[in-house]
């Protein structure tokens, strides 16, 4: 039988009126993102009107190709000036929720997200992974290989990694392993249940924060700041094998729940707590979710992440970053079959 506890949310209300302020025009979004380019510091405040003032002009194509001209693969900008467009044409079906019903859709979310945990099936699953390289802060990310990892995921939280493929060339008798750090360079784990139960978990005392609201896939969603502590999120952070070349932080991030099924539909973290010293200065995951099928049943399990450090190297610092499709999700203990499609450079869509 699971029995639930009801828990008191830490919320930071935000109460938003849209109408206090004077949308933008598009004479000074226009303004702003020439600014941009001289002052990146002016992006946070870009964004920052955009949620509070709206804005009093269509999006169109020209906008939206002006905006990735300015401000480059800045998503959060993007983002926020979708919604802005949307909240133009619908004001009532994108406005933020009340502190009261913040606080509902996110226990409502938190049940689900743990209940759905204890429910997790055993599944195996192929992950196609491409990993790049780019100067700190360029995002001009070169391709330094491409695998296909085969992961077996248990109930109990047991994860399984058999790097299948490298750079097309299949590999004979793939052992499992706890990571496929074997290939040597940056790798992840823990994306199926982790990174879900450090912000959701009761014990944990996440602290969230009412953001924004946003559109995924067609489903509205309300965007939530989280924070959760270095002492309860307890995230391992490795640069080696060595005790030293490791270490524990906090998280905090973005989570974006579809307002109807009170579900995640994205996380976006990034590492907290992390010594000045330590050879990697940042970590950041995104995380897209989506519904599959294993074994006749329907389960919200990652459809795409995207994992980022920064790191330093002979005094200078570099970015590396890891794109991973899930693909094929089935029952443990199905083989995880490699297709010529997977092995195609272009496999991982940018």
């Amino acid at each position: 039988m699971r029995v639930f506890i009801t828990i008191v949310i830490t919320l930071l209300a935000v109460s938003v009126s849209f109408a206090q302020e004077t949308p933008l025009t598009q004479a000074e979004y226009v303004k702003m993102l020439y600014t941009l380019q001289k002052d990146p510091a002016e992006r946070d405040r870009i964004v920052e009107a955009l949620r509070k003032r709206g804005i009093a002009f269509e999006v169109t194509d020209g906008i939206r190709s002006l905006t990735k001209t300015k401000a480059g693969t800045d998503e959060e900008l993007r983002r926020a000036l979708d919604e802005a467009g949307r909240r133009r044409l619908d004001p009532t079906g994108s406005q933020l929720p009340s502190a009261k019903e913040s606080a509902e859709l996110l226990e409502r979310t938190r049940q689900n997200t743990m209940a759905a945990v204890g429910d997790m099936p055993d599944f195996v699953v192929k992950q196609l992974i491409q990993r790049g390289m780019a100067f700190a802060g360029t995002n001009t990310y070169r391709t330094l290989d491409r695998l296909v990892v085969g992961v077996s995921y248990r109930s109990t939280g047991e994860e399984d990694y058999r790097l299948l493929s490298i750079n097309g060339v299949r590999q004979t008798d793939p052992k499992a392993q706890s990571s496929y750090s074997q290939a040597g360079g940056t790798s992840s784990t823990g994306e199926f249940v982790t990174v879900l139960s450090t912000i959701f978990k009761p014990e944990n005392d996440a602290v969230f924060k009412v953001l924004d609201t946003d559109q995924i896939d067609l489903r509205k969603a309300v965007v939530y700041e989280f924070s959760v502590s270095q002492e309860k999120a307890r995230q391992r952070v490795s640069a080696g094998e060595l005790p030293t070349d490791q270490v524990i932080t906090g998280m905090r991030g973005k989570v974006w729940i579809d307002r109807e099924t009170a579900r995640v539909l994205r996380i976006e973290s990034e590492a907290t707590d992390i010594p000045p010293g330590f050879i990697v200065t940042a970590a950041r995951r995104i995380i897209d979710y989506g519904w599959v099928t294993i074994d006749n049943e329907k389960y919200l399990l990652p459809a795409r992440s995207d994992v980022r450090l920064t790191s330093r190297s002979s005094g200078k610092l570099f970015d590396t970053r890891n794109i991973i499709l899930f693909k094929d999700y089935q029952k443990f203990g199905t083989d995880v079959v490699i297709r010529d499609d997977d092995l195609k450079e272009d496999a991982v869509p940018q």
